[in-house]
């Protein structure tokens, strides 16, 4: 014996809301900024303060026979690779100083502000 099997019933449409959910309104497009502007060097009016580590390396410069690498460490108690910096970028760059490079007699690398 086989039992008949009741068909499905039919279902109305499926539910749906009746109302939208709010849209956010989109914001105008805005260019994007352009960063930090450039740091300026310092001005080679402006005298470092007596006393100061810079302003022994410059007086240490300004002598005529110039400076050894290892009596600007002994005076600054920085580390050569320090000072080589500082003389490139503190002394050349910002202050607008050239320093001038050169041998001396026994092979010793000295230093000294050019003119």
């Amino acid at each position: 014996m086989t039992t008949p099997i009741p068909p499905e019933p039919i279902h109305a449409a499926p539910i749906t809301a009746t109302t939208k959910a709010p849209v956010a309104k989109r914001r105008a497009p805005v260019a994007r900024s352009k960063g930090k502007p450039a740091r300026k060097a310092i001005s080679t009016k402006k005298a470092p303060r007596p006393g100061s580590k810079t302003a022994k390396i410059l007086d240490l410069l300004k002598r005529p026979a110039g400076v050894s690498l290892k009596e600007l460490t002994k005076a600054t108690g920085w580390q050569a690779h320090s000072l080589r910096g500082f003389l490139s970028g503190a002394v050349a760059k910002k202050m607008g100083t050239s320093v001038e490079s050169f041998k001396r007699g026994g092979g010793e690398r000295a230093y000294r502000l050019s003119k």
